[in-house]
């Protein structure tokens, strides 16, 4: 499948996006821990400095503040790298912000592997299991610029807190950029009838590149992209086992707990078929490039496609 290259990361166009709302929301104010030309949360700064609150490296201050101000009625939008954002910060979002259900969402940049080149420290591998099992909190995850822009808006007029996981880098366009998204949704993005391959995020772009790499040995994926993965699609899902009875989920994250562990657990009760996880086994990753980083760890292109084929000779 041939994509666009991408010109910017899905961080910018979340950050672009939460700029140019800001313009007609005079509401919701920005937090920021310190990385704002990272997070590219200074395009706000530059256009809002008196709504623009630079935190300092104090992620749990951060977030208990932005807990504070969304208690007395704004909504606040929290920047910063997932690493730190879900791990040093996450008993104030559970307690503070998730417990009494605060308008306040967050732009996670840096997940997964994407982050590689950047080290361990700052690959956030195991950001969905903590941000999806604190009750309250929903998840997405865009695939590409267009989503994550639709991404802010979705967080911005969702009640209650609403975690987004951004890219490190530009990866490729998907979407038009009038594309509907929705909380709870799904892309079927490659139909197929074999095998489905559920994935979200960069992980989209190696399940597609793994569809082709199977569609030379006559098996045909079907790929569905499930950027919302708090609420999750299980509609899609169940209709796509139906047909394609195998299944394997791939994700930029531990293989432990994440959205694999949901959807075979779904699968197990309401759809038994082969079933298949890829994501890091039980290991930290390391610093590198990125596409060399998912080859190392089994979760490029290559990987996926031999997992699936597998997966496939097993339901015969």
């Amino acid at each position: 499948m041939n994509l666009a290259p991408a010109k910017t990361p899905t961080r910018r166009a979340f950050a672009g996006r939460m700029t140019e709302r800001g313009e007609t929301n005079k509401d919701f104010v920005v937090f920021e821990s310190d990385l704002a030309k990272s997070t590219h949360s200074y395009l706000f700064k530059e256009k809002y400095p008196e709504r623009y609150f630079n935190m300092g490296i104090a992620e749990i201050g951060t977030v208990s503040a932005a807990a504070g101000m969304a208690a007395e009625g704004r909504s606040v939008i929290v920047c910063g790298y997932g690493v730190f954002i879900t791990m040093r910060a996450v008993e104030a979002i559970r307690s503070f912000i998730c417990y009494p259900h605060l308008n306040v969402k967050f732009l996670s940049s840096h997940g997964g592997l994407t982050a590689a080149i950047d080290g361990v420290t700052h690959q956030s591998t195991e950001d969905i299991a903590f941000m999806t099992t604190i009750p309250q909190m929903k998840v997405l995850v865009p695939a590409d610029t267009a989503a994550a822009s639709a991404a802010f808006d979705i967080a911005l007029d969702t009640p209650g807190p609403v975690f987004t996981r951004l890219m490190r880098d530009p990866m490729f366009e998907l979407y038009d950029a009038n594309e509907e998204f929705h909380l709870g949704g799904s892309k079927i993005v490659r139909k197929g009838k074999d095998v489905t391959i559920a994935t979200y995020g960069d992980m989209v772009f190696q399940s597609l590149a793994a569809a082709d790499e199977l569609a030379k040995k006559g098996i045909d994926a079907e790929v569905i992209d499930f950027y919302s993965l708090k609420p999750w699609d299980q509609a899609t899902l169940g209709e796509s086992l139906k047909k394609t009875q195998a299944l394997v989920v791939a994700e930029n994250h531990q293989k432990r707990n994440g959205f694999g562990y949901e959807a075979a657990v779904w699968a197990l009760q309401n759809a038994p078929v082969p079933t298949t996880l890829i994501g890091l086994e039980d290991t930290f990753a390391e610093s590198g490039s990125y596409q060399k980083t998912l080859d190392k760890f089994g979760l490029s292109g290559a990987a996926i496609a031999e997992k699936a084929a597998a997966t496939v000779a097993k339901k015969r």
